[in-house]
């Protein structure tokens, strides 16, 4: 009676399971064929055929870090190459028109695009941003993405989609409802093998906080669903037909979650090289100040206190004898309020320090200041754990500073390594090993800083403009076939 009683029960639910998967499977199929037709009804070019349109999606086009830099930068090779292309844009940036944002772009990163791009302003950008989801925030954002996503497919559906900053929960949107050739720049892993570790350590860091670690049943809890989002980012990270990476310590990363080497490739983002070695190079004159300059957006993984509180270490111990007075010039970009008051609670660690005179913020400058620090800095400074790349740390060895960089990540593997047997820079783990290391600096008599500034130029040439348009151009190729 009870077998009956389950058959009974089971087979009609097997039916209407069925039926149900078989009718959201002619919805999506539906869906798809909609988003064709309304593509390739789309206005025909002068010639009289349809231009290729590519989309990149970048949500916050014009925030001014490096992440779009690449963007640009992108975008002019692909108007250098190809004719009939049509970039698109997919942005949140609602707040700015088109031609301010190419004109922010020329006069933050010195790039002149050859042709127009046509940008699609998206409403519903705040559906990806963090302060949304105060808990479970990779999930909300990742699922929040989708949605957005979905609204850019429906207003602009392209022939060859590129996620350009980290958003790899639309791929399969694009790929298999909107029917495009789809490709990626990752910038850094939106969950890395180090961030599953860091849990599991029980380790307190700005994305682990305290009374998670102090609670196993917390950390625990918290391990499963990394390894969850994990799983499920390896999925649709693997719907990739094209995957490029901007480091050797993404690249490892990536290989291991995504598991789609035969179509991934290191593409090394575009650093303005040539810019910054039109400084000139010499030997220090005496100077009454000598400043450490330090480049990037004013987030929290870029660990700015740390700046802080070793700059300050380094002052209190006076180690540099009675070398001349020393500043400290934070420069960077502030996206939204949040880093606004990001920056306020750095001037306030600033005052707490006593260092408030010695510290400068300058915030979303012009290139041509930046470029005015840098040339006029002896020390640049860069301390984000595991950072994935570091464009700001090649810009400061092309301008000729010596490089302080944290001993992880992309700095560690790719950028500050020896240059034909010769020093290139230096790297630094903690509060202290960051003030013995530029203590240890300025110590050093100014040839002996010029060499090591000689040779980081020299092994800076890798990371150029038209060494990314190279790669960037070759790792494309298949989606344009």
């Amino acid at each position: 009676a009870c077998f009956r009683l389950l058959c009974s029960l089971l087979l009609p639910a097997l039916f209407l399971s069925g039926i149900l998967c078989i009718c959201l499977v002619v919805l999506l199929w539906g869906v798809r064929l909609w988003i064709q037709r309304k593509k390739h009804l789309s206005s025909a070019g002068r010639d009289g055929k349809r231009p290729l349109v590519v989309a990149f999606f970048h949500p916050y086009c014009n925030a001014g870090g490096g992440g779009e830099r690449v963007l640009w930068c992108a975008i002019r090779a692909l108007q250098k190459k190809y004719r009939n292309v049509t970039c698109v844009v997919y942005t949140g940036d609602r707040d700015a028109t088109g031609e301010e944002i190419v004109e922010g772009a020329f006069r933050r990163f010195n790039i002149k695009l050859i042709h127009p791009v046509k940008f699609v302003f998206l409403e519903k950008r705040f559906l990806v941003e963090a302060s949304l989801y105060p808990h479970f925030t990779l999930l909300g954002q990742s699922l929040g993405s989708v949605f957005l996503g979905w609204e850019a497919l429906l207003k602009c559906a392209p022939d060859i989609y590129i996620d350009s900053m980290g958003y790899a929960f639309t791929i399969p949107l694009f790929k298999y409802l909107g029917g495009c050739r789809v490709g990626c720049y990752v910038h850094y892993p939106t969950i890395s093998t180090d961030m599953l570790s860091v849990v599991r350590n029980q380790d307190t860091r700005f994305n682990n906080a305290a009374f998670i670690t102090s609670s196993p049943l917390f950390s625990k809890f918290k391990l499963v669903y990394y390894y969850f989002f994990a799983f499920m980012y390896g999925l649709v990270g693997s719907c990739s037909d094209v995957v490029m990476v901007n480091s050797s310590w993404t690249l490892n990363h990536i290989l291991s979650l995504w598991r789609a080497g035969a179509c991934t490739s290191v593409v090394y983002p575009p650093c303005d090289v040539q810019t910054f070695l039109d400084i000139p190079l010499e030997v220090e004159k005496s100077t009454s100040e000598y400043s450490i300059v330090s480049v990037g957006q004013f987030r929290p993984e870029k660990d700015h206190p740390l700046q802080i509180r070793a700059f300050a270490k380094l002052l209190k111990e006076k180690r540099v004898g009675q070398q001349p007075s020393l500043k400290l010039i934070l420069i960077g970009g502030c996206r939204n309020q949040r880093d606004e008051e990001r920056v306020n609670n750095l001037k306030c660690l600033c005052e707490e320090l006593g260092v408030s005179d010695d510290v400068v913020f300058r915030i979303n400058i012009p290139f041509e200041e930046l470029k005015r620090h840098l040339a006029e800095a002896t020390i640049g400074l860069h301390t984000m754990w595991n950072e994935h790349f570091g464009i700001g740390v090649v810009e400061c060895m092309a301008a000729g500073t010596v490089i302080l960089a944290h001993n992880s990540g992309g700095p560690k593997l790719d950028i500050v390594v020896p240059h034909e047997g010769r020093v290139t820079g230096f790297l630094a783990e903690d509060e202290d090993s960051y003030a013995d290391t530029m203590a240890y600096i300025f110590s050093l008599p100014a040839e002996k800083r010029l060499e090591i500034r000689e040779n980081a130029r020299r092994s800076v040439h890798r990371f150029s403009d038209q060494h990314f348009e190279d790669t960037f151009l070759l790792s494309l190729e298949p989606l344009f076939k």
